[in-house]
């Protein structure tokens, strides 16, 4: 029975968060907002709200400020990660769309077996090389539909895109010891709150005349829904991990670009050619593999 309730809300999450990123894109796209504005507004208003229900849950979100070198993780993740993963996505979504962002993002893995193979100086085993090559062969046909001599996002889309997967490795790797200390919700709230607030000082959102925006609707309920929305897909995400396996969540979790993708073609009238939805399976079914293969070997190991 848990089993299935993990199954069910990693798949409910993560249609959540796909759908949070065409809903970025009609806010941007529709909007005078930017980036850092829209960011900022997310970032602080969903890290308070998620620190304030821990604090009514009886939670101590204080302690870990009196642990200097805890504290100091938790800054460095909340601006080089939480901050890091979700500029870059926003930026990847104006600067390409919904769906190609989301999917970028997949590319997280392979930079983590890269850093991981670098670390220990040693090569890439044999079945991460043949995921890495299968994930670039699908991103080849997602990004030019099979036509050698073009590129169907812009150079600063790619960019980003690809600044997407960079932001997501750190984002995965780096606070695993803060979030088994300290509790997952706990670490993300605090790094929501920190990177918004790190934002906030750079982009001096005080002085901005985007304010206005927000009274404007539908805008403000597309903002509230998107902040709310985001945040219980990322809270259903994190729990559904208790009860089953990587494996499954990384097979699962791929309802997240399609979920995407379908919404961006029905609502934002997004078209794609035949061979850019045969390298959206490509990448999807290699990043898979990635995890799944991965597994396979360390239970082998481990049995012997």
């Amino acid at each position: 029975m848990e089993r299935w309730k993990g199954i069910a809300l990693i798949i409910f999450g993560s249609m959540l968060w796909g759908a949070t990123g065409p809903m970025m894109e009609w806010i941007l796209k529709n909007s005078d907002l930017s980036v850092p504005f829209f960011l900022t507004i997310r970032l602080i208003v969903a890290g308070f709200c998620l620190l304030t229900f821990l604090r009514i849950r009886g939670k101590q979100i204080f302690t870990i400020w009196k642990e200097p070198s805890w504290l100091k993780q938790l800054i460095i993740f909340g601006i080089f990660g939480m901050l890091g993963v979700q500029y870059t996505f926003v930026a990847a979504i104006e600067a390409s769309n919904a769906s190609i962002a989301t999917l970028l993002q997949f590319l997280g893995p392979i930079y983590i077996v890269i850093y991981i193979s670098w670390r220990s100086k040693m090569f890439p085993p044999k079945y991460q090389i043949i995921g890495i090559v299968g994930t670039l062969i699908g991103l080849f046909f997602l990004l030019t539909n099979a036509q050698f001599n073009q590129l169907l996002i812009s150079k600063e889309g790619l960019l980003w895109g690809l600044a997407v997967g960079v932001a997501f490795a750190i984002y995965t790797v780096y606070p695993a010891r803060l979030m088994k200390e300290w509790g997952v919700l706990v670490v993300v709230g605090w790094g929501m709150l920190m990177g918004g607030i790190v934002l906030a000082a750079i982009s001096q959102i005080w002085r901005s005349d985007e304010w206005n925006q927000l009274a404007i609707f539908p805008l403000n309920l597309m903002t509230f829904i998107i902040i709310l929305v985001g945040t219980i897909a990322f809270i259903l995400f994190l729990t559904s991990m208790k009860y089953i396996s990587a494996v499954e969540t990384s097979i699962l979790s791929s309802m997240e670009p399609l979920t995407a993708m379908i919404i961006s073609v029905i609502w934002l009238g997004q078209v794609f050619g035949a061979w850019q939805y045969f390298g959206v399976i490509v990448m999807l079914l290699f990043v898979t593999w990635l995890s799944i293969a991965g597994e396979i070997k360390w239970k082998w190991k481990k049995e012997r």
